[in-house]
């Protein structure tokens, strides 16, 4: 399974590169990271929980940062054992460039799977992976970015409606 996307985020290219080195936001953004430890250098380990379809798992494995260029890309491999579940493996190429307001960061991704999970056939597995690669990097935008700024001057303005008048659109 692969996949590709562009982003842009409102943080210099070697905020967003920091990012991707640190253990700590590793584990704010993967979903259902429970524990990531180690170092760009020796790799990490990481303890990841999730539910595939009807298949929950808890996923331990190594994640290892190569081809690093300072700012400008990286590549994360990985590969976790679920035990009766299966295996889980992939990686993503990372390339970060200076944009108008920002960095632009795109992203290459493939996932493989083993197991119980690959019994679950290649619609499943695939809508999953593509989920989990967009929460990773929605997570590490939101990281970077912080949480969506809402303008509580427009709120202001605007009609109160009831619960029924924001179900239906009407006041």
């Amino acid at each position: 399974m692969q996949m590709s996307d562009t982003r842009q985020i409102a943080a210099t290219p070697a905020e967003v590169y920091a990012a991707l080195l640190n253990p700590d936001v590793l584990k704010e953004c993967v979903p259902g990271a429970t524990e990531v430890t180690g170092s760009p250098a020796d790799g990490f380990e990481a303890s990841v929980t999730q539910k595939v379809g009807p298949v929950k798992a808890t996923f331990k494995g190594q994640v290892t940062l190569s081809d690093m260029i300072e700012n400008q890309s990286l590549t994360i491999s990985g590969e976790g054992k679920g035990g009766a579940a299966g295996f889980a493996k992939g990686g993503a190429e990372v390339r970060i460039a200076p944009s108008e307001g920002g960095t632009e960061l795109s992203y290459d991704v493939e996932a493989k799977v083993g197991g119980k999970l690959a019994q679950l056939g290649s619609r499943i597995i695939d809508g999953f992976a593509k989920k989990m690669a967009d929460q990773f990097f929605t997570n590490l935008q939101t990281h970077l970015e912080g949480p969506a700024d809402i303008d509580p001057e427009a709120e202001d303005d605007a009609p109160k409606k009831g619960w029924l008048g924001r179900l239906t659109g009407k006041e």
